[in-house]
């Protein structure tokens, strides 16, 4: 069983035989089909099948059509397609070395760290590629996440002048930022001066105040697998769907989490609380993402 499947709703799919049926279903009944050869292999169709169980959400079985017409199965998995743009920041791509699957790899200076997520749109990707168009300038990144697991937090009280205030020093960080990896010392220096003083200021708070009360939002990597984080985000909309074959409810929300904002959802079942625009989500994701291409 995939580990996030129970995040778009297949929480009893547990057994070998009910996730056989399944894919058996998305294959059969499948909303979406992207085909492409792969290079070097004009004998061999690479084919992606997509059913939607809810709003945005469901199942994508991969496999490829041998020269005799003979579908062969390589591997399911779950995912969320997100509704707004993340980043425009450029975004290199890598194949998985196990199976024919890819990461994207997206160096976006309002996180803080590399953002290392699993690709969804790898036909479109592999058809760039076997065209040798790549690089591919002018596109744009959408991400979304599956949570296994998460809890709802109240927000950090903050007057419209503080928040002008944090506005304000976010820009200006990302901007020595910048500075900074165009080689400015200054910038770096600066940078440098400004985590000291927060590392001081937050070790002498920590000792009466409780780090969810210090720490807005973080996002960090979790685990050993390099697309899976631990976030802290501001919710700022959400709804309930519900799978259409399970009947299982999911959350639906749209996370702030230090100025970088995507769709996350989450089994009813597995979310401690009750979300609220303001309020912040906290949680373990799988990161997956869309390259927007030009047209």
């Amino acid at each position: 069983m995939h580990k996030f499947l129970k995040s778009v709703g297949f929480s009893e799919y547990t057994s070998t035989k009910k996730i056989q049926e399944l894919v058996k279903d998305v294959i059969l009944n499948a909303e979406t089909r992207n085909y492409t050869t792969l290079d070097g292999k004009e004998d061999t169709v690479l084919v992606e099948f997509c059913k939607d169980f809810a709003e945005n959400m469901g199942i994508a079985v991969c496999g490829e059509f041998d020269e005799s017409d003979n579908f062969i199965f390589y591997y399911y998995y779950p995912y969320l397609r997100g509704t707004g743009i993340s980043s425009m920041e450029d975004v290199s791509v890598e194949r998985h070395a196990a199976v024919e699957s890819y990461a994207g790899v997206c160096d976006d200076i309002k996180v803080g760290v590399t953002l290392i997520f699993y690709l969804q749109n790898m036909i479109p990707y592999i058809k760039y590629k076997n065209a040798d168009k790549l690089p591919v300038r002018g596109t744009s990144l959408t991400l979304s996440a599956l949570a296994s697991q998460g809890s709802i937090m109240m927000p950090i009280i903050k007057s419209e002048n503080q928040k002008k205030k944090i506005q304000q020093s976010t820009i200006t960080r990302n901007q020595l930022i910048e500075a900074a990896r165009r080689g400015d010392e200054d910038a770096i220096e600066s940078l440098t001066l400004e985590d000291m003083d927060t590392y001081t200021t937050i070790s002498k708070r920590i000792q009466k105040e409780d780090v969810f009360s210090l720490v807005d939002t973080y996002f960090m990597p979790y685990g050993v697998e390099c697309d899976q984080y631990s976030v802290l985000g501001e919710i700022s909309e959400y709804h309930t769907v519900m799978n259409k074959l399970t009947k299982e409810k999911i959350c639906f929300m749209t996370i702030n989490c230090n100025e970088l904002t995507f769709d996350v959802c989450i089994n009813e079942k597995d979310l401690y609380g009750e979300p609220k625009i303001g309020r912040r989500f906290k949680g373990v994701v799988w990161l997956q993402g869309a390259v927007n291409y030009p047209e």
